[in-house]
């Protein structure tokens, strides 16, 4: 079997102050937290949906058989900038609190593909899952669980891609073919593994693997009230008036001939660059940010191709 080094960027056990910061930072994304606490919270642990259903329901519940057979995975989907790597890498915290257990954060490599060798990639594939199984099984009990993995797949369309495309090798379709078992050997397993893919092409994904997926979460530029939760955040400190934040928020916003900006546009290259030129010499302001924020070409959509 292949070592978990081979398989695994470093495990990071969570919650763990950098990447409780980096969900923090997460602002305007709600809507998507609260789902994916609940959504994470009853695949890792499903006696918490037993003892709900017993509190509030009186005992056995038919509608609770619905959720034996839903696969420990969720897709995340959106444009580059959007914001799901960092949510699937850090979101472990969160649930970590929720669950009051420690969670591990698995984050495949993506030399898993292999080399092309006939077989290769089926065995990565196979060995990084038995791997997840194998911890699963260590942190499982009558009582729940003691403490939740999350096996994060960045890029997943490099990985997963559809077995219809007319191209794809050989070799490749047998990798997927091996996701789709290691996914198979989980669902209904009852054991506190989640798998979380992310990528930029939803559609180049195989079909099989989004109809498994127990959730699909899509993640878009973010919208005025986003905007305007980033900046404030963001800017807190450097006396910025009210205002400018306000005209921030319009000029970052979409027009007719560019998108608006993405999550990662405002939070790595518009304040940082007005940071940069106030640095070292003067404070940041007001004008610094709306001249860097009227100069800023958005990140560009990005093209699905399926």
């Amino acid at each position: 079997m292949t070592s978990q080094d081979n398989l695994f960027h470093p495990v990071i056990e969570l919650p763990e102050p950098t990447h409780r910061a980096r969900y923090d930072r997460l602002v305007g994304l709600d809507d998507i937290k609260a789902r994916l606490r609940k959504e994470a919270a009853l695949l890792a642990d499903p006696h918490r949906l037993h003892a709900w259903a017993t509190t509030h329901h009186g005992g056995a519940v038919a509608a609770l058989t619905l959720f034996t057979d839903r696969a420990p995975l969720f897709v995340f989907a959106g444009d580059i900038g959007s914001g799901k790597t960092v949510l699937a890498e850090s979101f472990g915290c969160d649930l970590a609190d929720f669950l009051s257990v420690p969670v591990y954060l698995y984050r495949l490599k993506l030399a898993t593909r292999g080399s092309g060798l006939v077989g290769e990639m089926t065995s990565l594939v196979g060995d990084a899952f038995a791997h997840m199984h194998t911890m699963g099984m260590r942190v499982s009990g009558p009582q729940g669980a003691r403490a939740v993995q999350i096996l994060v797949v960045d890029e997943a369309d490099a990985l997963i891609q559809s077995r219809e495309a007319q191209q794809m090798h050989h070799e490749d379709r047998a990798g997927v073919d091996a996701f789709l078992a290691g996914i198979d050997s989980l669902t209904g397993s009852r054991l506190p593994v989640i798998v979380v893919l992310c990528t930029n092409r939803r559609g180049a994904l195989d079909p099989a693997v989004m109809r498994r997926s127990a959730a699909t979460f899509t993640f878009t530029r973010p919208g005025e009230e986003q905007r305007q939760a980033v900046l404030t955040q963001a800017l807190d400190g450097l006396g910025i008036r009210p205002e400018t934040e306000r005209k921030l928020v319009e000029l970052t916003g979409p027009t007719g001939d560019r998108p608006g900006y993405t999550f990662s546009d405002l939070t790595q290259r518009l304040i940082p660059a007005a940071v940069f030129r106030a640095f070292p010499d003067r404070p940041v302001t007001d004008d610094d940010l709306v001249a860097v924020a009227e100069k800023l070409v958005p990140t560009p959509v990005f093209a699905e191709e399926s």
